[in-house]
């Protein structure tokens, strides 16, 4: 074999390693961003099972300003800060409520929206208050913020049984089907299903307890939440943010 031949065969045995090594490096470019994609009218798919929603869109518009290309990957939402912490997904958004316990294993950016966790029960319900609840069947989504609101409020212990669901659509439709007597659940995402089904359900006027909502990124990368930070305060100054939470909410929700 001619010493060029041999050489030509090292040199192709080399670079086939160095990309086999490099196959499965990070693309900076891109921002892989961990949803629930049934959370409406934050993320979930559409008639078209296309992916929208107001953090959809306010992701896109922040991984923009970033210079990046958002991607969204839809995760078990009970196991978010697992799939973060393995580098599996750079950002957990979609509405992903601020809370103490969290903070303690993720970065947060500053809140961008209020929320609250209210109690949905069927229009001609007679259940009119917190305290009704007792002796009753009582669903809400697992590991979710609602989960936190409700273990906090004393009404808990009156409850004949709490259900957990993998996400909120299941819980309403064993709300809507008699299963249950109430559901736990974010206001945006209740005041989304009221709309699109009126006569359906009704709120009760306590709430259980006031949120808001940031985007968690891993400990250790101050980097990413300080360029991330940057983005979403630049979408605040030249109005974006407010035009997608009038498109999502009819008015500008989003938090200064």
């Amino acid at each position: 074999m001619k010493k060029t031949a041999l050489l030509a065969i090292i040199f192709g045995m080399i670079m086939t390693v160095l990309a086999g090594c490099s196959g499965g490096a990070k693309d900076d470019n891109k921002l892989v961003i961990g949803i629930d994609d049934k959370f409406a009218p934050m993320g979930f798919r559409d008639d078209k099972n296309q992916l929208v929603g107001f953090d959809i869109d306010y992701a896109r518009a922040a991984a923009k300003k970033m210079g990046k290309e958002a991607v969204f990957q839809p995760i078990d939402w009970s196991a978010k800060e697992s799939e973060l912490n393995s580098g599996r997904i750079d950002l957990i958004w979609n509405g992903y409520t601020i809370t103490d316990e969290r903070k303690k294993k993720v970065l947060f950016t500053k809140p961008y929206l209020a929320n609250s966790q209210v109690v949905v029960v069927p229009a001609k319900s007679q259940i009119t208050k917190l305290e009704d609840l007792a002796g009753k069947q009582v669903g809400l989504q697992s590991l979710s913020s609602a989960a936190d609101a409700l273990n906090a409020n004393p009404v808990k212990s009156k409850i004949a049984k709490v259900s957990e669901y993998p996400d909120n659509v299941l819980a309403l439709t064993d709300l809507k089907t008699g299963r249950l007597d109430a559901v736990v659940i974010d206001e945006v995402v209740a005041r989304y299903y009221m709309a699109k089904e009126p006569g359906t359900y009704k709120l009760l006027d306590e709430s259980l307890a006031p949120e808001q909502y940031g985007v968690g990124v891993k400990k250790g990368n101050e980097k990413l939440l300080n360029e991330l930070q940057k983005a979403l305060d630049e979408l605040n100054q030249d109005g974006t943010a407010a035009e997608i939470s009038k498109k999502w909410f009819g008015v500008d929700k989003v938090l200064k």
